[in-house]
């Protein structure tokens, strides 16, 4: 009898960091897919790396100095928590709504690094689940490092007080669920998520998979947010996003989504 098959997570575990892209693990049925899949290159997979070592490096130290601060208060932690959450949903659907509907893989610097994965998901939305830790989730813990950072500056930059360590906790916080969006993202798109992950779909703690199809149905211009999608419902029924590209369409006369 055939060994059996071992599946991505398995040959690329998080603790598995390596500098080379790792290599393609399915077969890419659409041609369209398999070119763009060509798009992540080592020099992309060197900033993943740097990008997540340091936020890592930033937030273990914002950590220690917010959990070994004696004014903090234990009520806080699920506000921040909360509210934490929140922003990390809502910025995932402004990054999202902006790359899916504006741009192309040919625009200077944002194309290759960040247009071609999303325009790719739409092609073939199960391609991230062959993408190693690293693959799937180095851009967004490299821009979580602006939240580290940001909360680093706050404490020690700033007079000490109970406001400055609130804001440094919702930061780290923040940080937390900024990192591991495109992982949340990916669990939803998974056919069996690992058994943890389950219930807290489930209860709409993170993105579930039946409120991130809606997404994926035509014309494909709703629920953007891909954290835990509370923010999603705000963002509809406000007409958020229509309303904004109608003032880029009139101020620049470029049309959304006419990237081809």
């Amino acid at each position: 009898m055939a060994p059996p098959t071992p599946d991505a997570t398995a040959l690329h575990p998080a603790s598995a960091i390596q500098l080379a892209p790792a290599p393609a693990l399915h077969e890419v049925a659409n041609p369209a897919s398999e070119e763009l899949e060509k798009g992540y290159q080592l020099s992309h997979r060197l900033y993943e790396v740097a990008g997540m070592s340091a936020t890592v490096l930033t937030g273990a130290w914002l950590a220690a100095r917010v959990f070994g601060d004696e004014h903090l208060r234990l009520w806080w932690l699920p506000v921040a928590l909360a509210l934490g959450m929140m922003g990390a949903d809502l910025v995932s659907g402004c990054v999202h709504w902006l790359f899916d509907t504006w741009g192309s893989v040919d625009t200077p610097v944002v194309g290759k690094l960040a247009i071609r994965t999303f325009r790719q998901h739409h092609i073939d939305p199960k391609a991230m689940l062959h993408h190693d830790f690293v693959e799937t989730n180095g851009h967004n813990f490299a821009l979580a490092l602006t939240l580290t950072g940001g909360g680093l500056w706050v404490l020690y930059a700033r007079d000490p007080s109970d406001r400055t360590l609130f804001a440094a906790t919702f930061m780290l916080m923040m940080a937390v669920f900024v990192s591991l969006t495109s992982q949340i993202h990916k669990w939803a798109h998974m056919p069996t998520p690992p058994a943890a992950i389950v219930p807290l779909q489930r209860l709409g703690v993170l993105l579930s998979p039946e409120h991130h199809q809606e997404h994926h149905n035509a014309p494909h211009s709703s629920n953007y947010c891909i954290t835990v999608g509370w923010m999603d419902g705000a963002l509809t029924r406000s007409r958020f996003f229509p309303r904004v590209e109608r003032v880029i369409a009139w101020c620049t006369g470029v049309e959304p989504r006419r990237h081809g």
